[in-house]
């Protein structure tokens, strides 16, 4: 009988779960070893048994490892998950960590961006393994104060008004995505409760982003399921050979 193939998914606040990628990578067969920081679980020194890492959001930033110590493992993870080529999927603060693993700097942006907001796909999108077919603009869930600077030898794949980098690739399946394409209407409840206190230091209330689930979250869920299930599909084939560029060393 045929092992199941297992991804590492890390998760560092209840609120912000797999959401949509989770149902992608059961459709395609494949494991879940979550791994928790909030309830003191370590993060993995190795690999070894997981086909691809998932990594997700939460309000810490990528430079606060000194109060968050499980950061630092996290960007070795990282590291050595594009070493290998295993697909790696980096979701907002996940982004952030995949695009400091690879050497770029992340730092708080200009002021957060936060609710609905314009997503544009860049050319090279049109012709990404996850992003073909994909309309060029659509809305976005965003919740993020930091940005991340493309990493070198990265692909850029979207943007936003406000934020250069909203996507991008590093080699040949190594996936960050700032803005939130896996949320439902309950996990966008939650974030609204949790964070309370971040959207009232915004000038931001939750009920104002709760309005626009009905409008823009559907066609969301939609690209959501497409972008997963192409990932997810990468975890079970396994990546097309490519040489990836040099990823730095701790």
């Amino acid at each position: 009988m045929k092992t199941a193939k297992t991804v590492c998914a890390i998760q560092h606040v209840p609120c912000e779960t797999l959401g949509l990628i989770a149902g992608a990578l059961k459709r395609q067969g494949l494991a879940v070893k979550l791994v928790r920081p909030f309830r003191g679980e370590r993060i993995p020194r190795s690999l070894r048994a997981c086909a691809g890492l998932v990594v997700m959001g939460g309000p810490m930033g990528v430079y606060e490892q000194e109060r968050h110590p499980f950061l630092a493992g996290e960007i070795r993870l990282l590291q050595q998950a594009v070493r290998e080529a295993k697909p790696v999927l980096g979701v907002c603060l996940g982004s952030q960590l995949l695009a400091a693993a690879l050497g770029a700097p992340v730092a708080p942006g200009r002021r957060k961006e936060i609710g609905w907001h314009g997503v544009t796909l860049t050319n090279a999108a049109s012709e990404d393994p996850l992003w073909r077919g994909i309309e060029r603009r659509f809305v976005g869930y965003h919740w993020h104060g930091d940005v991340f600077e493309l990493p070198r030898g990265a692909v850029a794949l979207a943007r936003s008004s406000l934020t250069k980098n909203q996507a991008f690739r590093f080699g040949a399946s190594a996936y960050g995505i700032l803005f939130h394409l896996e949320v439902g209407a309950k996990m966008i409840g939650r974030m609204t409760r949790t964070f309370r206190a971040e959207l009232e230091q915004a000038g931001l209330v939750g009920a104002e982003i709760l309005s626009g689930v009905a409008q823009h979250l559907p066609r969301l869920q939609e690209i959501g399921t497409v972008v997963f299930r192409r990932w997810a599909e990468l975890v079970a084939d396994g990546p097309a050979p490519a040489r990836s560029p040099r990823v730095p060393r701790s």
